[in-house]
């Protein structure tokens, strides 16, 4: 009999830390200071948490905590490997800084129910790093859903008609997917295997040879299509949909939570359920990695009919996510790497284009593209960090998305994929004619009539300062990769 890995509480703790963080937030909600207080206290005991296991990962250790058994071969467990690091560090960082700009955001419109909000958003947290460090498709399953159901009050916080609609449709999706197709995939892979717990390596997976490749395919497809939080084409509706809700969810949904619980946990599945070799022998890679690059060109394309600001930040995430599982697709190291970088090159300048759009709203109320003419003159620090979070987005150097399209370039070329290439390339270039407007309209653009009466300023400081070090670090991590490419490249060997 194997020897169980040693356990490490720092693992639970982390779980435990958001989750701790949302009683708190409840139980002070009539002091709106204190709840802040504890707000930030929980997402800075995250971080902390995570940020120590940082050395032994990176060292090639995979930490285990096992919280109940439930039958053999099926239990409840924690685990922090290379590819769980890049979520987990993004997603905790961010939480800390998303504290501070909610309380700007909330406070700067009299937003009602706050406690509420605040609650939702560490319990939202709790999930995806359940997620993050999820042992087995069990796990992960259990904590997926938790984010569906955490998150809707954040999608319905408004509690209109509009609001309520989008929250239907986010639960909808994200639950009939996760239930209808995820659901009967764990079980079948359970009989199949006799266990549900993710691979040691990406290469493997952990399904016999002797299992029949059309069973193979049709759980891989399930798999793939269940994780709807990924965003991929037709199952991405509910996402623009989500938009109703107040920015700093957006910027939870599009960048830290949501959207990188669906697509790491698609790709997780993909490496660590299926394996790199057994994808490769059954030829899923490229028809996938063509799958989701109709979604990455087709959402591009939607992105520039809207005059919506946040409307065209979500089909551009819509679009972006797609990237990440390209990269798995590909089944080339250098692929692999650029995908799951973009986990956190991603995150950081996707919630600096959502924390912009917030800042752009509170000072000045204004939602549309068209009407932010030469607002760039008097919010310089916001539409500056818009400028740099869109190079990101376009691929430009030096800023973090330019890492990932190199790397998913070079992917393409040693997949021998000229699609795949073109698709790069005119992604680019659509990326670049739906942000380049609005960046040259701010700064160059003449202002209305009635705009140029009114002296508009920027946002509060609580707002500004999160959007501009989320800036500076996308240039930071263009810059200098290898924090986050360690872990990238410990995943393939």
């Amino acid at each position: 009999m194997a020897t169980p890995p040693p356990q490490d509480i720092r693992l639970l703790l982390a779980v435990l830390a958001p989750l701790v963080g949302a009683g708190l937030v409840i139980a002070s909600g009539r002091r709106p200071n204190l709840r802040e207080t504890f707000s930030f206290v929980a997402a800075l005991t995250l971080f902390s948490l995570v940020a120590f296991m940082v050395p032994d990962v990176r060292a090639g250790k995979t930490l285990h905590f096992t919280l109940f058994q439930l039958l053999p071969g099926l239990s409840v467990s924690l685990r922090a490997d290379a590819m769980s690091m890049i979520f987990a560090v993004s997603a905790s960082f961010l939480w800390v800084l998303t504290v501070f700009y909610s309380a700007g955001y909330m406070r700067g419109l009299k937003e009602h129910a706050q406690t509420r909000f605040s609650a939702c958003f560490a319990l939202a947290l709790f999930g995806a790093i359940g997620c993050a460090f999820a042992d087995n498709l069990l796990t992960l399953y259990l904590f997926y859903e938790i984010v569906s159901v955490c998150t809707y009050p954040l999608v319905a916080h408004h509690q209109d008609e509009e609001s309520y609609e989008g929250g239907r449709k986010y639960l909808t999706y994200l639950t009939a997917t996760a239930k209808g197709l995820i659901l009967p995939s764990m079980v079948l892979i359970y009989v199949l295997t006799g266990n549900l717990d993710f691979a040691d390596n990406a290469r493997t997976g952990i399904l016999p040879p002797d299992v029949h490749r059309w069973v193979v395919t049709a759980l891989y497809a399930a798999c793939v299509l269940g994780f709807a939080k990924n965003g991929i084409m037709p199952l991405h509706s509910w996402l623009p949909s989500a938009m109703v809700a107040p920015t700093p969810v957006s910027a939870l949904l599009h960048a830290v939570a949501v959207v990188k619980v669906g697509v790491f946990s698609t790709v997780r599945v993909m490496l660590y359920v299926f394996g790199v070799e057994r994808m490769d022998a059954l030829n899923l890679g490229l028809p996938t990695a063509y799958f989701v690059s109709f979604t990455i060109l087709l959402a591009s394309i939607v992105a520039l009919s809207k005059d919506n600001l946040k409307a065209r930040l979500a089909y551009s995430t819509v679009s972006q996510l797609s990237y990440i599982i390209l990269g798995a697709a590909l089944l080339k190291p250098t692929a692999i790497e650029g995908g799951l970088i973009h986990i956190a090159n991603h995150a950081f300048s996707k919630i600096t284009l959502f924390f912009c759009a917030g800042a752009i709203y509170v000072a000045t109320h204004k939602k549309n593209i068209s009407e932010m003419s030469g607002l760039g003159r008097a919010m310089p620090y916001t539409f500056g960090a818009f400028a740099i979070a869109s190079l990101s987005m376009i691929g430009a150097p030096p800023v973090a998305g330019f890492v990932t399209k190199w790397y998913l370039l070079l992917g393409a070329l040693d997949a021998r994929s000229l699609g795949i290439v073109v698709v790069l390339l005119a992604s680019t270039l659509l990326n670049a004619a739906y942000f380049a407007p609005v960046v040259y309209s701010a700064f160059f653009g003449k202002p209305s009539a009635a705009d140029a009466q009114h002296h508009y300023h920027e946002a509060p400081w609580t707002m500004v300062v999160p959007l501009s070090i989320t800036a500076i670090i996308s240039v930071a991590i263009g810059l200098y990769p290898d924090f986050f490419m360690q872990f990238a490249r410990a995943v393939v060997p």
